[in-house]
């Protein structure tokens, strides 16, 4: 054990003077072209040997070779870093005791920065050491600071081009720093929560422009892959800083007044109002409406038009609908903004445009029963200004109207309301009217309806 611990040591030594040796070496050629030492068949040799150890994962045997290359060809070509960073990686990943794992990583990591220096291409290699540290040092208390310094460091130089893997990873290593530093006192803290915050703005925005480029590729996989990320580092930031509405209206409200055009700070506002589900503030309407003409949306425009519904505002309501209507892909989607188109009439008081728009809903998706009960609300709130009062039969024709439309609802319920109201024998008698006759509603309904009366269906 002692001989091996004393060889591992050797090699992280050997790593570390080959980065000294090296560390004004100019990154010129990117290290693309095969560029041989002196001792060309030794070198040869030594690629043959650690490019079979690595095909084998046979990686102690590779280090020897690995470690010569370093130190008397490091600019021979970009292999050998990848090779390096591979074999040493997998040692580390075998390797079970602390100590010696701990060596290993060091060495690992030194690879990339040699790397670094001698070939260039940094924000690629920063993001494969920012992997594979996070992979081997997440837990690891000694490095979280580093570890989070690595990662600023990533953001700071990578812009939207972040590797994918160093997505969560980032808000992950930002958690643990916010663990490790929880019961600290205030002063000696270098965590705040303006900075957690700040940190989650940076990767807010890669994820969004990594999710805005998979829709518009229309690349549904990365779609779904990048909006479960943005929930995972939403839910991660809710066990740090607590999201609720007050604190928006706090912390991020005086923000967007002071820049309303600020469409990341809408996102935040909109995504995080929503999920503490005060929805009907206007600080989210407003933010919610940013977001939709920055990036228009079949949902958020059926949102946005259903609460301006709500409140009565019908010259906000009607030009979103008639947008979501235009951007619904669905069949399910198109009868289900055409029941709020309807019902935007229907509060206007345009019952017999509400109709038109209901049974629009029922032609575009006939499993969608929401347009024949909405008529039957029609008919059946219909009676008072229909009613001629020379008739109670005629008067309640609407009921029965509306008891066939609540039928093709499947609505047992409103059935029964309805049928509550049709004519009485009596009043049928009245009329010299019978039963199974037809009659048709003389008032806007229209309808030609099969006489009954109550009690029977």
């Amino acid at each position: 054990m002692k001989t091996n611990m004393k060889k591992i040591n050797l090699k992280s030594v050997v790593l570390g003077a080959t980065f000294v040796a090296f560390a004004s070496f100019a990154a010129m050629a990117q290290c693309k072209q095969q560029i041989w030492p002196e001792n060309r068949s030794k070198a040869e040799e030594c690629v043959a040997i650690f490019g079979d150890a690595v095909k084998q994962q046979n990686f102690r045997s590779a280090t020897s070779s690995i470690q010569w290359m370093l130190t008397n060809a490091p600019n021979w070509n970009t292999k050998l870093y990848v090779d390096a960073a591979t074999v040493y990686d997998g040692l580390a990943s075998q390797e079970k005791d602390a100590a010696k794992k701990k060596i290993l990583v060091d060495s690992l990591m030194l690879i990339y920065d040699m790397r670094i220096k001698v070939c260039g291409d940094e924000a690629n290699v920063l993001n494969r050491k920012a992997a594979s540290n996070v992979k081997h040092n997440i837990n690891n208390k000694e490095k979280s600071v580093e570890l989070l310094a690595l990662y600023d460091r990533v953001y700071e130089i990578s812009g939207n081009n972040v590797n994918d893997n160093n997505l969560e990873a980032y808000i992950s290593v930002i958690y643990v720093n916010f663990l490790i530093q929880k019961n600290l006192p205030e002063g000696q803290k270098t965590l705040t929560e303006d900075q957690i915050l700040s940190r989650y703005d940076k990767l807010s925005a890669v994820i969004d422009a990594k999710l805005k480029k998979a829709l518009e590729e229309n690349k549904t996989g990365d779609v779904d892959k990048y909006k479960a990320i943005k929930a995972n580092v939403d839910d991660k930031l809710a066990k740090m800083v607590p999201i609720t509405c007050a604190f928006v209206k706090k912390n991020l409200e005086p923000r967007f007044k002071q820049n309303p055009t600020d469409v990341v700070m809408a996102k935040k506002i909109f995504e995080f109002m929503l999920k503490d589900k005060c929805t009907d503030d206007p600080l989210w309407l407003e933010a919610a409406e940013l977001v939709h003409k920055t990036s228009p949306e079949f949902a958020l425009a059926k949102v946005l038009g259903a609460k301006y519904l709500q409140t009565k505002n019908f010259d906000k309501a009607l030009p979103l609908l008639n947008e979501a209507l235009t951007l619904a892909k669905t069949p399910a989607d198109k009868a289900e903004i055409n029941v709020l188109l309807g019902d935007n009439e229907n509060q206007k008081g345009s019952k017999s445009a509400a109709r038109d728009y209901y049974r629009k809903a029922i032609a575009a998706d006939p499993a969608n029963k929401d347009g024949y009960e909405k008529i039957g609300d029609l008919y059946y709130f219909s009676f008072a200004e229909c009613s001629k009062k020379q008739s109670l039969a005629e008067d309640r024709l609407v009921y029965i109207a509306a008891y066939e439309m609540y039928a093709k609802a499947g609505n047992q319920e409103k059935m029964k309301s309805a049928r509550g109201q049709f004519p009485s024998v009596t009043e049928l008698f009245e009329l010299n009217w019978k039963e199974g006759e037809s009659k048709k509603i003389s008032c806007w309904v229209g309808e030609t309806v099969t006489l009954r009366t109550r009690g029977k269906e």
